[in-house]
């Protein structure tokens, strides 16, 4: 059903020649009624569940060794442990090789379910994947060392 504007209505029941209390009064009614089914309409809605964001990667003392790294961005909800992350994308691989598709191109590792199993089958397991491809992973030692030279203006870092 197409959506019309209020002052649509009030305008062609005015063209009609109806009487300007009764046109009135239809009005009232239908800003009425429209406001009560966008209150039923944000009663029904459900709040967004709060996610966090996770990379299967950590490094905080500086143990894997200094090569190229790669990993893939996922989203799982709040209240979860990370370390349920690869547990829920396997799931979902396993859930994708049975169906038609999968069964006719399984996916056989992590990077092949985070390029080719679809977003519903990760839905189902309440996780998101944001990044389909690799992407390359960096360790730091999360330390920002000190400026030897002095204090650095903001004038300095807007020249740059």
């Amino acid at each position: 059903m197409a959506k019309v504007e209020i002052d649509l209505v009030a305008e062609v029941l005015k063209e009609n020649e109806l009487d300007p209390a009764i046109v009135e009064r239809i009005v009232r009614e239908i800003t009425k009624a429209a406001e009560k089914a966008a209150d039923e309409a944000a009663a029904d809605r459900e709040p967004p569940a709060k996610k966090q964001w996770v990379i299967v990667l950590s490094d905080p003392h500086g143990e894997l060794p200094d090569t190229d790294m790669v990993g893939w961005v996922v989203q799982i909800p709040e209240n979860v442990s990370p370390a349920t992350a690869t547990e829920r994308i396997i799931k979902a691989a396993h859930h994708y090789n049975t169906t038609r598709r999968g069964r006719k191109q399984p996916a056989k590792s992590i990077a092949e379910a985070c390029e080719v199993v679809g977003a519903k089958f990760f839905k189902d397991e309440h996780v998101a994947i944001k990044t389909k491809l690799p992407v390359t992973a960096l360790t730091t030692d999360n330390v920002v060392p000190s400026d030897d030279s002095g204090k650095i203006s903001l004038d300095d870092l807007r020249r740059r």
